[in-house]
């Protein structure tokens, strides 16, 4: 018996069915005598078995059981560790007990594809290129839907094309970036993501001085208006509805690239010019303030644009000597150079919580390492759509290691997610996060050598380094281990790279975890708040699951209330769902239990600036950037948008995304549920 096989005969494990069902309690998907661990939950088990078992459901050679899908995963990612000598005789049963245990998980592609083939795709994340013809755009189509089929996203700036205001070479008008999007969305509706259910996400980006910018901002609004009459008109409205799968770019995030230039413009009431892509002459200017409303209106009414600080992101740019970094991935955390990807793993803060309220470092320490080390194995094991991807892949092996469960961390701890004292655990365990993750990546260019491309970059690169670590002196009211582990990680980990260099040009990110944070068992994702202490959360291809968060009783305890009052208050919540009103509970407490949203029958949630302020507190210390939404009561207006796209700049974010509680008609997590007779949403 091997190590690992030790590992997953060390806790108990029991059969019972998987089952989901949509809002009107229809089972969408269901498989019996699933074989998981005791300690796994139900909905964990449900996400597993519908999303990542191998095999037709009902088919004898269908995966049945956790142990199967661990062994698979985890015993080709060991394996890939061994052959390059990344990894000990111990590393098996440290990676396989780390995804037992729900400590950590590897983004869907790897759960998906791992083990099934001698290539396959296990990046999540992909930036592309297009050049301004008719070849590259249509081959744009094929590499997006190639990634879309195995189970990945993927982003690309459009700025490159000619707008619909210029000429062709053979005369007659262009058709523009927009009516092309409308082509590439269409692809991306019709093929699932992985071959399953998960719908295919894609990013567009367009530079603020494109001629076509102020179509581009308002792209999604009118299509939400499309929906909405289509829904009014009694046409299904729920996630994969007539409604919505009738109207564009329901597929697609979009999001505008604005320089500081553009910002400067707004602030002192001045013009902004947009410029022809063929020739650089001007084509029109207006007030500056004009697009940011445009945009505003567009993210008050369906949540897009967002937006792209190009300044910022540039600025932070570790590779700048190769390129300029023009897009990122669908969810905005991966920002790196055109024709790129990059493989994503994320680890469970909570489980690294001691009972006594202290973190352990060590352990996390460990679990960076572990999970690191089968990253950098991917890059190599993995396939990749086409040559340009694979090369750029190779020669600068971007990954993006990040974590969930803070929000829930945070409550655990008795702590507000808006709080100065919470800001300082965040940007702490970030610090400790990237510095270690860039340790250990320079300890493996001691042997295997740094990233190609290091040393025609090796100055910005060790300015960016010295610049992280210079963060740390700014980080307030943090715990004290944590933040003497991350001072000691980065000394070491400079002192490595100006030595050796490092192996990856980029090493972290905040990712927005969606289905691995259910996996792992998660309260909340990647740096989000709980979004209301019971949920409900709309599956792509049917079913619903209803979640109520489990970290209440260990925040209560943490502040001070015994088990009867703990009693109570739990059975206050799941009658109301909401926490305000619940009997014996201190008001002084009610902040620890602010969310996303106001529940359903409460009036409390986390301020706008709130969420802002803790992507700041974070920012610094991550190579990549933050998935994360800017969450907005309904009553929100299109003002409080547009001063927190400029306040997002001023705090020095690289993105910036907000979505305003019920702006669609249908939205994938929800604090309270209704079923309609036209097939239902969540409202």
């Amino acid at each position: 018996m091997t190590g690992a096989d030790e590992i997953l005969e060390s806790v108990p494990w029991n059969r019972r069915p998987a089952v989901l069902r949509d809002d009107a309690g229809r089972e969408v998907f269901f498989q019996p005598d699933v074989e998981a661990p005791e300690a796994w939950s139900d909905s964990a088990v449900e996400i597993v078995a519908s999303r990542y078992f191998q095999g037709l459901p009902g088919r004898p050679d269908r995966e049945a059981s956790v142990r199967t899908l661990l062994e698979r995963v985890g015993g080709t990612l060991a394996a890939w560790v061994r052959d390059q000598d990344l990894g000990d005789a111990a590393y098996p049963a440290r990676l396989m007990d780390l995804l037992l245990r729900q400590r950590g998980a590897f983004n869907s592609p790897v759960w998906f594809n791992a083990g099934t083939c001698d290539r396959p795709q296990c990046s999540a994340c992909f930036i592309l290129s297009v050049q301004d013809d008719m070849r590259s755009i249509l081959e744009l189509a094929r590499v997006e839907g190639l990634i879309f089929q195995r189970g990945s996203g993927c982003g690309t700036n459009l700025s490159s094309l000619r707008s619909s205001r210029e000429p062709l070479r053979g005369g007659g008008a262009a058709s523009g970036p927009v009516s092309f999007m409308r082509g590439y969305d269409a692809f991306a509706g019709v093929i699932k993501s992985g071959g399953r259910t998960r719908r295919a996400a894609k990013m567009q980006i367009l530079d603020a001085d494109h001629p076509d910018i102020m179509e581009f901002a308002t792209a999604k609004l009118e299509e939400e208006r499309k929906a909405r009459a289509l829904a009014a008109a009694g046409f299904s409205g729920g996630l994969d509805g007539e409604a919505y799968t009738s109207v564009a770019f329901q597929n697609s995030n979009l999001s505008v690239r604005i320089p500081d230039a553009f910002l400067d413009a707004v602030k002192k009431g001045g013009v902004w010019t947009t410029r022809a892509v063929t020739s650089g002459e001007e084509i029109q200017r207006f007030p500056a303030r004009k697009l940011l409303r445009a945009m505003a209106e567009s993210a008050w009414a369906c949540g897009d644009p967002g937006i792209a600080y190009a300044t910022t992101i540039e600025s932070w740019n570790p590779c700048s000597e190769s390129g300029e970094i023009r897009a990122s991935n669908p969810c905005g955390e991966y920002l790196f150079l055109d024709d790129s990807a990059c493989n994503l793993a994320s680890i469970n803060l909570l489980r690294h919580l001691r009972a006594d309220g202290s973190f352990d470092v060590d352990s996390f320490r460990t679990d960076i390492e572990t999970l690191l080390s089968a990253m950098e194995a991917i890059v190599d094991r993995s396939a990749y759509p086409t040559p340009a991807i694979e090369a750029n892949s190779r020669r600068f092996r971007p990954l993006g290691l990040g974590y969930a469960n803070l929000g829930a961390l945070l409550m655990s701890l008795g702590l507000a997610y808006d709080s100065p004292e919470a800001r300082g655990w965040a940007a702490a365990i970030t610090a400790l996060l990237t510095g270690e993750a860039y340790r250990v990546s320079a300890e493996i260019a001691g042997r295997r050598g740094p990233f190609a491309e290091f040393e025609t970059n090796r100055e910005p690169f060790l300015k960016i380094l010295e610049r992280h670590a210079a963060g740390l002196d700014a980080i307030d009211q943090a715990p004290g281990p944590v933040l003497e582990a991350a001072r000691a990680a980065w000394k070491d980990a400079l002192h490595r790279a100006r030595r050796g260099g490092v192996r990856n040009a980029q090493t972290t990110l905040l990712a927005p975890t969606g289905t691995i944070a259910f996996v792992m068992d998660c309260d909340t994702t990647g740096i989000e708040p709980e979004l209301s202490l019971v949920k409900y959360k709309r599956l792509a291809g049917g079913g619903t699951l209803r979640l109520k968060n489990r970290v209440v009783p260990s925040a209560l305890r943490a502040l001070g209330y015994g088990e009867e009052a703990i009693a109570r208050i739990l059975d206050h919540i799941e009658k109301e769902e909401t926490i305000e009103g619940a009997p014996e509970l201190d008001e002084g407490h009610l902040p620890v239990f602010d969310c996303a949203f106001k529940p359903h029958k409460g009036s409390r949630a986390i301020r706008p600036e709130g969420h802002l302020e803790m992507m700041a507190a974070v920012q610094p210390f991550l190579s990549g950037g933050i998935s994360k939404t800017v969450n907005l009561a309904e009553e929100a207006s299109v003002e409080l948008i547009e001063s927190l796209f400029l306040r997002g700049a001023e705090l020095g974010l690289k993105s910036l995304t907000v979505y305003r509680e019920n702006s669609k008609a249908v939205q994938p997590l929800a604090t309270h549920c209704v079923v309609e007779d036209h097939g239902g949403c969540c409202g």
